[in-house]
């Protein structure tokens, strides 16, 4: 027994030292897109170097309702401000990965023992090489480079931290429970199954299927618990009777929860045809993911050179069983996978677990929650098994429950070589993908090679060439694309910044560009930030449409846009970019008006403080304190008709009970009304 783990363990460390030479030419690459909306939150109140800091910042996340908080704390390891070097953060996902691969093995370790009992010990040596080799192609494979390189995805990576811990320390308790010890078998239940899942959880949501993952792997492979033949009658009475009540509510209940939480969830969805400001309805959404699981299986097992990265808004909902035809191919398919993974339960249990497993572990984020339609990431914690029976078949381990497949010796060459061929090509793929993201610039003009239809793709490859001081290259794929989808408000903008460094904006693009601000839905903080660096560049305008007034039609265009406008935010960042271009101009009493009218869109003590200090660093201390004044008393209507600003459920709201109890928003409030009256005076005596 310690021959085979010391033989497996080193196939495993040769695996980890392929991995980490694989991956190192990504390291040092950059930030990309979503890591700038999450990681400046490291400096959003100041560095995180004290407790009331450090509080502010791990209740600050906003996505799911827990805010992801695990995810957060781990940011801290590589830095505790931002700005910050993206190499550490890298470093740190590159050693989660690395990490998990050694969980995986070590749970690949334990489901190869219960499949292998009552086995030769040559079947279980064998079965534990497949261990190691099962978890190689998992950590080697390329798909999960851009679940590995991309830093805000170790949202992905920590979920799958702790659903591999959990499942370890359940199944831990379960051999608890089969010696005889109830108690310690309770106790290990109960931390993996419920103190894994609440750690997981608060990485990411998807980590709440750590029960139904538990279940899956007990109902094909594990069955029921199994008590030592030495086990006096009485404890093994106790731990059946005890592993019933873990199993009902640490994997039945929670298991059926979630079930029924995203039936509630999406069955009103579907039956009304909602949105939720997608281009597409939940029910659409839900006949588009079996295209989308066919594809992540598809990049899975027949990995190609290079994928379409972080850009799949190119993909269209299917409107129909036939729109487009792949729709019910697609389902067919999943269906019969479905089928399969039950069917084989018996026969092939490895099989069985990987496809069911696959599928439970897709079950929040590819069904009815209204995400994004397709992302490589989603396959990162789903995928961990799926390579396991193959793994197994080349080892020549049986699976079946009774019998006994020989081993000869002319059959172990061919399978060693393949799977050390196995092993290297992804080795090299992945070596090759992750030298793509250590050069940004080569990585935006491959990924609008690959997704030539993708407005984020060409936008980002735009940017590239742009910065690159090549914006007359970035122009015509902009244009091709602008005209295909004039809605497009990233390649309008984009268009505009580079037809404008060569010399001129167009009339066309002009144009273009006041149609896209009229059609675009909601571009989020993309619209206020790149009108904020127009505003400020439109004193010494790079040409002659930068200037301010043709800022002002094209900001006249967004006010015009009847969707946009619908959301109290985006009216609200409207507003306060006319404030921000009036005071621009000169035109400080306009600007307070626009700022009072950007408040009352929704009274948020952070926008009042932003304008207020934007008016006092532009030398109108009075105006700064009239506007905070504003926000005073409107802050007190609405408080007394009951309509004031309540953060949404979950972290945000304990984000505002931490700053009120730590008094922050007063403490700022008060020290920037100082500043200003004391500017405010110092203003009057100057003007004497």
């Amino acid at each position: 027994m310690r021959r085979q783990i010391i033989l497996s363990t080193a196939l495993y460390a040769v695996i980890a030292v392929i991995a980490i030479a694989a991956y190192a030419p990504g390291l040092h690459g950059s930030f990309l897109f979503d890591d700038f909306a999450n990681l400046p939150t490291l400096g959003a109140t100041g560095p995180v170097d004290n407790a009331a800091s450090f509080w502010r910042y791990i209740t600050s996340g906003t996505a799911d309702p827990t805010g992801r908080p695990l995810a957060l704390l781990s940011f801290l390891i590589d830095a505790q401000d931002w700005p910050a070097d993206p190499f550490f953060f890298k470093r740190t996902n590159l050693v989660l990965h690395l990490l998990n691969g050694l969980l995986l093995f070590l749970l690949l370790l334990r489901l190869g023992r219960a499949l292998t009992v009552n086995r030769p010990p040559s079947v279980c040596t064998r079965a534990d090489v497949a261990a190691a080799l099962g978890t190689g192609l998992w950590l080697l494979h390329p798909l999960f480079v851009s679940t590995t390189l991309y830093v805000v995805q170790r949202e992905a990576m920590l979920p799958a931290t702790f659903v591999l811990l959990g499942l370890l320390t359940w199944m831990h308790g379960r051999a608890q429970y089969a010696e005889g010890r109830s108690i310690a078998g309770t106790l290990w239940c109960i931390a993996g199954l419920g103190g894994g899942t609440l750690l997981a959880t608060l990485s990411k949501a998807n980590g709440v299927l750590l029960p139904l993952l538990a279940w899956i792997i007990e109902w094909v492979l594990l069955g029921p618990l199994y008590t030592h033949p030495d086990t006096l009658a009485n404890d093994a009475q106790r731990s059946t009777s005890r592993y019933g009540l873990v199993r009902v509510f640490f994997l039945w209940l929670p298991s059926l929860a979630i079930v029924c939480w995203l039936l509630f969830q999406g069955v009103p969805d579907i039956l009304a045809g909602e949105t939720h400001g997608r281009p597409w309805t939940i029910g659409q959404r839900m006949l588009t993911e079996p295209r989308v699981i066919t594809d992540y299986l598809r990049l899975l097992w027949i990995p190609p050179p290079y994928t379409s990265g972080l850009f799949n808004d190119q993909l269209l909902a299917s409107h129909s069983l036939v729109d487009p035809p792949s729709t019910l191919y697609a389902i067919a398919f999943v269906l019969a996978l479905l089928a399969l993974g039950f069917g084989l339960r018996r026969r092939r249990p490895a099989v069985s677990l990987a496809l069911l497993f696959f599928f439970g572990g897709h079950l929040v984020e590819s069904t009815v929650l209204p995400l994004e339609l397709y992302f490589e990431h989603r396959n990162y914690m789903p995928a961990m098994l799926l390579f396991w029976p193959l793994s197994l078949w080349i080892c020549a381990v049986p699976q079946a429950r009774a019998g006994q497949e020989p081993v000869l010796l002319t059959r172990v060459v061919p399978r060693a070589a393949l799977a050390i061929s196995l092993m290297a090509v992804l080795a090299v793929m992945t070596h090759a993908r992750s030298d793509l993201w250590g050069n940004t610039r080569e990585q935006a003009l491959l990924w609008v090679r690959i997704n030539p239809s993708s407005p984020r793709a060409q936008a980002n490859a735009a940017q590239a060439l742009i910065a690159s001081g090549h914006p007359d290259l970035a122009i015509p794929s902009l244009r091709r694309g602008l005209s295909r989808s004039p809605g497009e408000i990233q390649l309008a903008i984009n268009l505009f910044g580079a037809e404008c460094q060569i010399g001129g904006v167009t009339p066309a693009t002009f144009a273009a560009t006041e149609q896209a601000l009229r059609l675009t839905t909601d571009p989020g903080t993309l619209l206020s930030h790149w009108f904020e660096r127009a505003i400020d560049g439109a004193a010494h305008p790079a040409c002659p449409q930068a200037d301010f007034s043709h800022i002002e039609l094209l900001l006249e265009a967004a006010d015009k846009n009847q969707r946009l406008m619908a959301s109290p935010g985006r009216r609200q960042d409207v507003a306060y970019l006319q404030g921000r271009l009036a005071l621009t101009r000169g035109r400080a009493r306009e600007a307070l008006t626009y700022f009072d009218k950007a408040l009352d869109q929704q009274i948020r003590v952070e926008a009042a403080m932003r304008q207020a200090a934007i008016l006092g660093s532009a030398g109108y201390p009075e105006l700064g304190l009239a506007h905070l004044s504003h926000y005073d008393a409107m802050q007190a209507s609405a408080a007394k008709s009951g309509d004031a600003y309540h953060p949404p459920f979950g972290m945000p709201r304990i984000h505002a009970w931490i700053l009120r109890r730590q008094g922050y928003w007063n403490r700022e409030l008060s020290r920037l009304r100082a500043t200003l009256l004391e500017d405010a005076r110092s203003k009057e005596v100057r003007s004497e």
